[in-house]
């Protein structure tokens, strides 16, 4: 998971600083495994663009991933370690004892030849996904379901963990790495150890031109706007704008726009840390 900088040799190469891929070990994915992506750029299914700044970038196939780990007493051996260009994290192909394949997000570590295994007679071991109720406190987990059955929700990016401080009755307590605790039932499923690529908060694409490729438009600020686009436009000169706000008038930038009546309050002990 090493990081590969470049003499400037050229302009673009100046600030480069990208994946050595040297964990990748298979150059094609499994083609049973792939779906169509369509790219949106930013466009609801009536035209109108909801998400701006999106659009171009280089076309993608979706890897089918299995979030839900259901084949419980069944050992898969890993065949490889891919790259997704849908996520962050590497993927690994398993293979099941009888021939059937899948794609699992990779635990840094996870290396080729390696045996998984799932359900609540599996060991906490690397990769392996079981219930938080069979996990030993203390350990790092990642694709942590929360409601039972409902297949991974948190801690599916890259280098991303949480660690399971305890256990009381029926939920099991995580500390993330945003500084929350929050509580989530035994019988949910976590995978053992932290998602693979911890260095891609390290990556610097050097060009615009790589950004572009990502599929991500030029950005522009909202104090350069006028105000009939933006509540921070306008002014005289270069305007600080006033206090931070989105596009639709939302405050930003510390101010909490939770909703104080969320259903998913009770769960949460402590909130995350500014």
């Amino acid at each position: 998971m090493a990081i590969k900088k470049y003499k400037p040799v050229t302009p673009g190469q100046r600030n480069k600083a990208i994946s050595s891929f040297e964990e990748i070990t298979a150059k094609k994915p499994y083609k049973k495994l792939l779906e169509p992506l369509k790219s949106t750029g930013g466009r609801n299914n009536t035209g109108q663009m909801t998400v701006r700044y999106r659009g171009g970038g280089h076309k993608r196939m979706y890897r089918i991933v299995d979030f839900l780990r259901n084949r419980d007493g069944e050992k898969a051996t890993v065949l490889t370690i891919e790259y997704d260009p849908n996520r962050s994290a590497r993927i690994a192909l398993i293979e099941y004892q009888d021939g059937s394949k899948s794609y699992i997000i990779a635990p840094n570590g996870l290396a080729v030849g390696q045996t998984v295994e799932n359900g609540p007679a599996a060991s906490p071991d690397l990769g392996n996904c079981l219930p938080l109720a069979n996990i030993p406190v203390g350990t790092l987990v990642h694709a942590i379901e929360l409601r039972p059955g409902q297949g991974a929700a948190m801690a599916r990016s890259a280098g991303t963990y949480a660690q399971l401080a305890a256990r009381e009755g029926n939920y099991a307590i995580l500390r993330l790495p945003s500084g929350e605790t929050r509580m989530v039932p035994v019988t949910c499923r976590a995978t053992v150890g932290i998602v693979s690529n911890t260095d891609h908060n390290l990556e610097s694409y050097g060009k615009a031109g790589r950004t572009r490729h990502l599929g991500r438009r030029p950005h522009n600020r909202g104090v350069v706007m006028n105000p009939h686009d933006h509540p921070m436009g306008g002014g005289e000169g270069r305007a600080s704008g006033g206090h931070p706000r989105s596009r639709k008038g939302l405050p930003a930038k510390g101010k909490k726009t939770r909703n104080p009546k969320a259903t998913s309050n009770k769960f949460i002990i402590e909130r995350r840390k500014k």
